[in-house]
């Protein structure tokens, strides 16, 4: 990126003391805190930066930790052994500590030429950044910085944050807003788009005009990112306890069909009962997550694609002439093979993904020792999870096999037969005869007359 005129004006130092800003190291990881100390003996500087020291004038616990410095990623590898450094886009140091991991950049700078007229860094034909290992100073880097809150550093050394785009303004206004001209920034990086949404739902703030306005006729630019990245950020934005919020916002600034484009029929009637399966679903994600239960992203995906994939496979029966589930097995297949194009969906989830599809198709034949058998299967829990806010949505019979599955399978076995035997006489399953088994005819001889 050149320096961008319009992002001067937003970038004016403001240094906050230890008093007016309420960090506490006691509230910084130890981890965090190492790091630091041994960046600043060491001759540099360092500071926490953008969304830990954001979260915690907001008086949240941040998930992790980010310090930027002025050494470059060899200095640092070169000052600790725990340290690998990753990225081709723009390099980064990892800081290894057990399970936590401590990201240590170095300062950005701008993307201006060299002496020698050699462009620094790379740019697509959108002005997409390809390459982005440009250094700089710490005024740079905030400059460079996305948003105006997430453009605030800490130091260890003298316990001051410094404020480079009025970012403690935009947190009291409770403001989500770009550093420098919305639609170069979007264009540099198309994520900034859904990280813009994903920090509205989050720290629930609004979007600017200036900011947002430019995102729906942008939202194509997401097609050029690469889908391995996609997954990382939609993980981000519906495993982040706000997955509804989020959702209903990303369908607002239209970025919901570059994402998941087989939704697109789906999300132009917000009042149907696939919108309200999938809030559904969202409301009690975002339940578990806020109650530090576990969730899997599997079971989210499943719900989004879910009604694709019933449509398609009724398009497949009415038009290749395929028994259900045949039509079934191959439009699961062809669903997913047409997501991953846009989101890459690791095997590991896709894999459950079609567990509790073909889940959905088993729960209804539950005779005999079926029912038991299912019972046993590993992904239960999940099929029969998924059918139960299906049968809140949809009603019916759906329901009426969502309230089975969750008596019987915390009946006792007494009770579970009787289940069983009532079902097969609903079904008039005591009514039919029994059939016999043919004996296979004596072989005759020749002679037999």
């Amino acid at each position: 990126m050149t320096k961008d005129p319009a992002s001067d004006a937003a970038i004016q130092a403001y240094t906050l003391p230890r008093g007016e800003h309420g960090i506490s190291r006691e509230d910084i990881s130890d981890s965090a805190l190492k790091v630091m100390y041994r960046l600043n003996n060491a001759g540099f500087e360092s500071y926490l930066v953008g969304g830990c020291v954001r979260d915690l004038m907001l008086g949240k616990s941040p998930k992790d930790f980010d310090v930027v410095t002025n050494a470059t990623p060899e200095q640092i590898k070169g000052l600790f052994k725990n340290c690998r450094l990753i990225g081709r886009r723009f390099r980064l140091a990892h800081i290894v500590f057990g399970r936590e991991i401590i990201e240590v950049a170095t300062f950005r700078g701008h993307h201006s030429d060299d002496e020698s007229g050699k462009k620094l860094g790379q740019q697509d034909a959108e002005g997409q950044l390809v390459r982005d290992n440009v250094f700089g100073t710490i005024e740079e880097d905030a400059e460079r910085r996305d948003f105006t809150f997430n453009a605030m550093y800490y130091s260890v050394a003298d316990f001051t944050v410094t404020d480079f785009a009025k970012g403690r303004e935009a947190i009291a206004k409770r403001e989500v807003e770009l550093i420098g001209d919305p639609e170069t920034r979007y264009r540099e990086d198309p994520v900034r788009m859904l990280r813009a949404v994903r920090f509205a739902a989050k720290l629930d703030m609004t979007i600017t005009p200036r900011t947002g306005d430019p995102i729906p006729k942008l939202a194509h630019l997401l097609a050029n990112i690469p889908p391995a990245r996609l997954f990382e950020e939609t993980l981000k934005l519906f495993l982040g306890g706000a997955g509804v919020n989020t959702f209903k916002q990303l369908q607002s600034y239209g970025l919901l069909t570059p994402l998941f484009p087989q939704l697109d029929a789906i999300l132009k009637a917000p009042d149907s009962r696939e919108c309200q399966f999938i809030y559904r679903v969202l409301e009690n994600t975002d339940h578990r997550i806020n109650s530090n239960q576990r969730v899997t992203p599997a079971f989210l995906y499943a719900a989004l694609l879910w009604y694709p994939l019933e449509e398609h496979a009724q398009k497949l029966q009415a038009e290749s002439g395929l028994n259900p589930h045949d039509a079934f097995n191959i439009a699961s297949g062809e669903v997913i093979h047409r997501q991953v194009q846009r989101i890459m969906i690791p095997k590991r989830f896709s894999t459950v993904i079609r567990d509790i599809w073909v889940l959905q198709h088993r729960l209804p034949r539950r005779f005999g020792r079926r029912a038991f058998q299912l019972l046993t299967h590993p992904k239960f829990r999940a099929g029969y999870d998924f059918l139960a806010v299906r049968g809140e949505i949809e009603g019916g019979d759906t329901m009426e096999l969502a309230d089975w599955w969750t008596q019987f399978q915390h009946a006792d076995a007494p009770k579970q037969k009787k289940m069983l035997t009532q079902l097969r006489q609903e079904e008039g399953g005591a009514t039919r005869p029994r059939r016999r088994r043919k004996r296979p005819a004596a072989k005759r001889s020749e002679g037999d007359a």
